[in-house]
């Protein structure tokens, strides 16, 4: 801990480096945290946190740059019974930071400790509980076999077998045992977490043996401290890190989030019943400048809730497009139009004249504080097509009620996606997250099909059928995945995909 203070003090007395290097044995990082006081890997509470416990911690599985399953302590996995039962065989030799080898029964307990929170009638399910929607129950008939036992017969399993690992003893202690590369030497809420190299991790020893993470309560101390240069790499979302841009003295690496803006249409409004409606707003909408000139391009393209990058997006033959003339002629054909010249299109209903106006709900994020420019500038394109909206910021609590008793017409908000590439929980027919109220026999019918694809091929075919039948009702609007930045000066990975919750993903094998 000596060697890291003077580390620390002769960072903060000294300029930045002239000229961007490769990371040697030590970095020093910053992030936002202010919620995490105490290590609980496998119910984290902060997003920037759980990268920190991917360098101690590992899985059955990882997921390679292209977002496909790979072999990580498990060696290899078999799919009998129909899909309903996975074995999973564990690597040899595989010990824990203290030298204890790894079992199944660590990874049976890790996992049915994950379940039995998910399932358990409290408020905090915990960051891993969508894994009950995939797995009963987790077994280890010998010490290097792990049975699961699912819920559904698909490929997505694999997905659910990226939870970290704990000795069996440990599930509920802090700071528990891991396998990974690093281990934790010193935690102070608030403060920093040190991590340092594990002597007894299975593979080749890191080269970067110590790592700092030094914690910030806002984006804006973190950034003035990496400008000063008091830490060697930053790490945020927020859009203040687009000015920094790559140089000869440092770098701004992306990465990828699983958060989705979105622009709900409440399909049971009769503005939205009709497709032509919903498609008019879709070509009125100019994502490419909402996402260059509000979230100075800190975005990633998703026409559908697949995002561009995936190795399962489906490129449309038919994309839409920016084209407002496109909108107003799906509008006139919907039976609107601007009969008294005020500029407001309008259409008879129930022999009465109803002006073409929508509610626009905006849910103000803390995280995310251009959302409400975003909606403002949504109002103005739509009067551009002339469709009048009324733009009223809610809190979250407000508007996950206005979501749930379905009274709205549209809301701009945001999904925090699964880690498993299934779209069911807000598509699907009746799922308490379509808020949208969005009703197609077809696409219910496709994505119980997904669900019953235990090949890779298949269930990337089907997830291509998803995505066409959702660019042809449009049921919502997706805007665009939103990315981070990594700010360093110091290079510290090679790896090409770098995403949330892996942030410091490639950093054990640099300079291997």
């Amino acid at each position: 801990m000596k060697r890291f203070l003077c580390l620390l003090l002769c960072v903060m007395l000294l300029p930045a480096a002239a000229l961007g290097e490769n990371v040697q044995d030590s970095l020093i990082i910053g992030l936002v945290s202010s919620r995490t006081y105490e290590i609980r890997p496998l119910i984290p509470q902060e997003r920037d946190v759980v990268s920190l416990y991917n360098m101690v911690y590992e899985s059955l599985v990882t997921l390679d740059d292209n977002g496909i399953p790979q072999p990580l302590l498990a060696e290899s996995w078999a799919e009998t019974g129909g899909g309903n039962t996975w074995t999973f065989t564990l690597r040899e030799n595989i010990t824990f930071s203290d030298g204890t080898p790894l079992t199944a029964a660590d990874v049976a307990a890790s996992g049915n400790y994950i379940l039995t929170l998910a399932n358990a009638d409290v408020e905090d399910k915990g960051f891993y509980q969508n894994m009950r929607y995939t797995v009963s129950g987790f077994e280890a008939p010998d010490e290097r076999t792990v049975v699961v036992k699912a819920k559904r017969d698909y490929y997505g399993v694999l997905y659910s077998m990226t939870f970290p690992v704990v000795h069996r003893t440990q599930t509920e202690t802090p700071g528990a045992l891991g396998t990974g590369p690093y281990q934790i030497r010193e935690f102070t809420p608030g403060s920093h977490m040190w991590l340092v190299a594990n002597p007894n991790w299975w593979q080749t020893q890191p080269q970067v043996q110590e790592i700092m993470a030094m914690f910030y309560p806002s984006n804006k101390e973190l950034i003035t401290d990496y400008e000063y240069g008091r830490v060697d790499t930053a790490i945020t979302r927020s859009v203040a890190a687009a000015q920094y841009k790559s140089g000869i003295s440092s770098l701004s690496i992306a990465y990828s989030t699983r958060q989705l803006e979105v622009l709900l249409f409440n399909n049971e409004q009769l503005e939205f019943e009709d497709v032509r409606v919903r498609q008019a707003f879709r070509y009125a909408i100019n994502k490419k400048l909402i996402a260059q000139n509000v979230y100075m391009g800190m975005t990633v393209d998703a026409d559908t809730p697949v995002p561009s990058d995936s190795w399962l997006y489906y490129d449309q033959e038919n994309a839409f497009t920016y084209n407002p003339e496109k909108a107003m002629q799906l509008l006139e054909e919907a039976g609107w139009t601007d009969t008294d010249s005020d500029n407001i299109l309008d259409k008879v209903v129930d022999g009465k004249k109803r002006n073409l106006h929508v509610r626009l709900y905006v849910y103000e994020d803390p995280e995310n504080d251009v959302r409400f420019e975003t909606a403002n500038m949504i109002a103005d394109m739509l009067a551009q097509i002339k469709v009048s909206s009324k733009v009223t910021a809610m809190t979250y609590g407000e508007t996950l009620e206005t979501l749930e008793a379905g009274s709205f017409d549209m809301v701009l908000c945001a999904f925090q996606m699964d880690v498993v590439p299934d779209y069911g929980f807000f598509l699907r027919k009746g799922n308490k997250q379509n808020y949208c109220r969005y009703l197609s026999s077809e696409m219910t019918s496709l994505i119980d099909t997904l669900r019953t694809q235990e090949e890779q091929n298949d269930f990337a075919y089907t997830t291509g059928a998803i995505q066409q039948q959702f660019a042809n009702d449009v049921p919502f609007i997706c805007l665009f995945y939103r990315s981070g930045a990594i700010l360093t000066r110091k290079m510290f990975t090679t790896v090409r995909s770098i995403r949330e919750f892996e942030l410091l993903r490639g950093i054990e094998a640099f300079g291997r």
